[in-house]
């Protein structure tokens, strides 16, 4: 049976301890890597690692423009770029079309995602995993190495099922 992950909550106190980890290995990297930091980019690093979830440009760049108002799309741009470069940020390419940001972790994890609301739920599960790999190797010997698992569909108050509600509004 799976189980859903980060995509659907954690508590405040994990995820300041994680950004705080996550904080001083960008440090790192600009340091290790001979490159300078801006306030602006600082404080798009620290919107993005006190992130759940999955954000696009446009998100981070609302956000950071309520404290920083002349931070332009193309700052938050390069900076995610850094920010993947470094191995803190892995990009998301889902049906939408828009490209979406999640902090790179080392677990691995799949994706159920509503077409209608946009919700996107992360999940794991052992049976799932164990099933591609037992496919894998019986259709042609193959070890898998990576994939991506992404299940589209539509949340209960999307599908229309009364009194159906749809878990994005509830974590709202």
């Amino acid at each position: 049976m799976g189980k859903a992950v980060r995509g659907s909550g954690g508590n405040k106190k994990e995820t300041t301890i994680r950004a705080v980890e996550l904080k001083k290995r960008w440090t790192e990297y600009l340091r290790s890597n001979h490159l300078k930091t801006t306030g602006q980019r600082e404080a798009i690093v620290d919107e993005f690692l006190r992130t759940r979830g999955h954000v696009s440009i446009e998100e981070v760049l609302s956000r950071v423009r309520k404290k920083h108002s002349r931070v332009g799309h193309a700052t938050v741009y390069r900076t995610l770029k850094l920010l993947t470069e470094s191995d803190l940020a892995e990009p998301r390419h889902f049906d939408d079309g828009q490209t979406r940001y999640e902090i790179k972790d080392s677990h691995h994890h799949d994706h159920l995602i509503c077409v209608k609301c946009g919700l996107i739920l992360e999940f794991e599960d052992e049976e799932i995993e164990k099933l591609q790999d037992l496919d894998a190797q019986r259709l042609g010997g193959f070890k898998i190495l990576r994939h991506k698992l992404e299940l589209y569909g539509l949340c209960p108050k999307a599908q229309g099922v009364p009194g159906g509600s749809c878990p994005h509004e509830e974590n709202s």
